[in-house]
């Protein structure tokens, strides 16, 4: 474990008042493979007794926190173990009704979010996986605060396109039972490439099948942090002043990540896991990761030069956060939510920033294409050509990406989606009009890259 000095957490009170540093989420992820059973009211008896047992005080105990460093903690969520694998053993499985039963517990112990309403398909689908990933439109709109992910693709497996066409029709048919509140049932699903198991943020968290039983993971934030930190470098600083910089300013957000899961996993008695050292920007003026862009000497987010920018971020974010923790974990650098991101919102809409760059930029980050509202008529061949495309950066490049794009219903490019808080407000994106169904509708698996050969 980092030698953790508490003094250090003075240094931070500007970052706090100023520039938005909070700890953006506290996690308890939760096994649940002990609540299997061939009754399915039996499973929803467990899963309700499960959760509530081991996530009664999380929201207390973490507030108590908050108010004893002073230090945000703006969201208490809960993890847990894939439930296409606890629904599956179901004599007549009913994913919904477990759908409710998450979200009622998560309720019931006051959480903001429960992921884990997953599936891990990248070689191919169990029965109980098809049926989950049929309920999930109905199982979304029927909820309030359960999140939805499905791994289709990675480096060892390769990308199963028959899932990801699926999946396409599966956000589409989402954002249709949820049009009246601006499609939110596809802001709640994300589709992924590599997913990992102790990832904090939502939508995509899940208890891992590696996981223990019960742990805490943490995920902090500070993109409001690392602009001021590159503002006040002096004049002339060049990259490796810049870099440096970076480094330095993670390395003080991550302690106070650490200082805090660690002391909220000690009162809740269960293990720390992880802490994710990833900038998650907000809506809120100054949290901005196209800010740190301008910072840097871009004029917008979407100029040329902004992959590298964002390479050279993500990158030293990781440098300095590894010094503060021997347990980061999750997805860990820069995310670049559309929705999220105040910077990010106003360049889409001004047109500075394109679909297209995004997708370019998702090579270097550190999820993929996240929270972008597309034309509602856009053909489900055409997100799964999306869907393709980004598992395949992924997979060849052997690192997490994902897709959480909302067809806005009866929407289209000049207009926008909003949800409020975190979720913030989406401008309507333009995408490519060609067609992709004669490809995406080959069906089988795109063969694993010859270097997830290396046994």
């Amino acid at each position: 474990m980092a030698v953790i000095n508490e003094n250090n957490i003075l240094e931070t009170i500007n970052m706090i008042k100023l520039h938005n540093l909070d700890i953006r989420t506290v996690t308890l992820s939760l096994s649940l493979r002990d609540c299997i059973d061939r009754d399915v009211d039996v499973v929803c008896e467990n899963i309700h007794n499960k959760i509530t047992k081991y996530a009664k005080n999380l929201v207390e105990y973490a507030n108590e926190l908050e108010n004893e460093y002073s230090i945000p903690i703006i969201n208490k969520r809960i993890a847990v173990t894939p439930i296409s694998l606890i629904g599956e053993a179901c004599k007549n499985p009913d994913y919904v009704k477990i759908a409710k039963t998450l979200d009622n517990a998560g309720k019931e112990v006051g959480v903001n979010f429960i992921g884990g309403f997953s599936a891990l398909v990248e070689k191919g689908c169990t029965k109980g996986d098809k049926l989950l990933i049929e309920s999930i439109p109905q199982a979304l709109a029927e909820t309030d605060f359960l999140c939805s992910s499905i791994n289709l693709a990675s480096s060892k497996a390769g990308i199963n396109m028959d899932a990801v066409l699926k999946m396409a029709e599966t956000i589409k048919k989402a954002a249709e039972l949820t049009k009246d509140r601006d499609c939110i049932g596809a802001a709640k699903l994300v589709c992924f490439c590599n997913s990992p198991g102790d990832n904090p943020f939502m939508a995509g968290a899940f208890c891992g099948m590696g996981e223990p039983e019960c742990a805490l993971n943490v995920g902090v934030s500070g993109p409001g942090v690392v602009r001021a930190a590159i503002l006040d470098l002096p004049e002339g600083a060049d990259m490796s002043d810049l870099a440096n910089k970076i480094k330095q300013t993670a390395y003080k957000i991550t302690t106070t990540g650490e200082l805090v899961g660690r002391k909220l996993a000690k009162r809740l008695g269960i293990p720390f896991g992880v802490i994710d050292l990833s900038l998650a920007p907000t809506p809120a003026e100054g949290d901005s990761v196209a800010g740190i862009f301008q910072a840097m000497g871009l004029e917008h987010a979407g100029a040329h030069g902004t992959t590298a920018a964002l390479a050279m971020l993500n990158d030293a974010v990781k440098k300095g956060g590894i010094m503060a923790s021997s347990h980061v974990g999750g997805l860990s650098g820069a995310f670049i939510p559309v929705s999220e991101d105040a910077g990010m919102i106003e360049a889409a809409a001004k047109g500075c920033l394109t679909f297209d760059k995004l997708e370019a930029m998702t090579s270097v980050c550190s999820v993929g294409l996240d929270m972008i509202a597309i034309p509602g008529d856009t053909p489900v061949d055409t997100i799964a050509g999306m869907i393709a495309d980004e598992m395949a950066i992924g997979m060849i490049n052997k690192k997490t990406t994902a897709v959480r794009i909302i067809p806005a219903i009866g929407k289209g490019v000049g207009e926008s989606v909003g949800w409020g808080g975190l979720l913030g407000e989406a401008p309507i994106m333009k995408v490519n009009g060609l067609s992709s169904t004669g490809f995406v509708r080959r069906g089988g698996r795109i063969p694993a890259p010859i270097h997830s050969l290396n046994n």
